[in-house]
């Protein structure tokens, strides 16, 4: 469609005026000059190839003007952009790897030191997927790859240590019972890393729990390997376990971590958090001090931590099925 001359055209300059700058408001947002509106007052008239670049549109342009995000043109840098989580997982899985040799060394040291590679594989792992959702690398593969690194980091790495940890040193029993101590340890956390399997293969077909991602349905890996890591990072002075009912006590715990994972109990997720957004000067204030705590008191503050989060979604579901109770029963 071509406009009509000025000389010919029905409206005046005021009315072209205006229209053409309504259309200006439109178009000119896309930041494409060949779309901006052209101011035509009253004073002048433009001609009639001026006015077919500014109206003129071929109709196979005229139903779909698409506005595509922004890419990265360089082919080489987005390459790179996609590897950064990946980076982030390897690191994950270097951890897991190294805190199963140092577990298997068993030098009290060593078990320390395993504790903490632990703790570092939960700070990767919670960067890697916060990482590629910041930067749109979302993949099937860095899913898949994700659960196979947690499988070591928080499944065969902490098994492995609340086995050795909690056998290895214990004395004042016979042949027989050390033996049988031995596999009980062996069963409990073999029972850990199944249900770390488990728990991980359950999340990737289900996800969180109904109604968005506020809750996980059951213990989270990494807070059941932190767990473990925090108590073995608390007691790390004292050195492994000697006393054979403690040995019991230590591998009930870890099997209570793994079937907490396959429960239905729904554990906080903090993905609610706008983390994103300008936070208050008090919760900034708030997160320094605490991790001065962390790097000042360590073994108190983590273990801490670690056992308030795994108490609590207990209590939290407890509360929830009385509260079931009392309302069906006054229904």
């Amino acid at each position: 469609m071509v406009a009509e001359r000025c000389g010919d055209s029905g409206e005046d300059g005021a009315e072209r005026e205006g229209r053409i700058e309504r259309s200006g408001a439109v178009d000119g947002e896309s930041g494409d000059p060949q779309f901006r509106g052209s101011k035509a007052g009253g004073d002048e008239c433009q001609s009639d190839s001026e006015w077919e670049a500014i109206v003129t549109m071929p109709d196979g342009e005229q139903h779909e003007m698409p506005f595509q995000q922004r890419r990265i043109k360089n082919p080489k840098l987005r390459r790179g952009i996609f590897l950064i989580p990946a980076a982030f997982t390897s690191a994950n899985l270097l951890c897991g790897y190294y805190a199963i040799v140092a577990s298997l060394a068993g030098a009290p040291d060593d078990f320390n030191h395993a504790a903490k590679a632990i703790g570092l594989a939960i700070l990767f792992d919670s960067l890697d997927g916060r990482v590629a959702r910041m930067t749109g690398t979302n993949t099937e593969f860095g899913v898949q790859f994700d659960s196979l690194a947690d499988v070591v980091s928080f499944g065969v790495a902490p098994a492995i240590l609340a086995y050795a940890w909690g056998i290895r040193s214990v004395s004042g029993m016979s042949a027989d019972a050390l033996h049988q101590l031995g596999l009980f340890a062996w069963v409990c956390c073999l029972f850990f890393l199944i249900c770390c399997a488990w728990r991980l293969a359950r999340f990737n077909v289900k996800g969180m729990a109904p109604g968005g991602s506020k809750y996980f349905v059951g213990m989270p890996t990494p807070a059941a390997a932190g767990m473990i890591a925090a108590v073995v990072h608390a007691l790390h002075h004292a050195g492994p376990l000697q006393d054979w009912r403690w040995s019991v006590v230590w591998l009930l715990m870890a099997a209570a971590l793994g079937g907490l994972m396959v429960s239905t109990i729904r554990y906080y997720s903090f993905k609610d958090l706008p983390w994103s957004r300008k936070q208050p000067a008090f919760l900034i204030l708030f997160l320094i001090i605490i991790g001065a705590l962390i790097w000042a008191f360590s073994e108190v503050v983590l273990v801490t931590f670690a056992g308030t989060y795994a108490v609590a979604g207990v209590l939290l579901h407890l509360v929830r099925f009385i509260r079931h109770r009392m309302v069906s029963r006054t229904a």
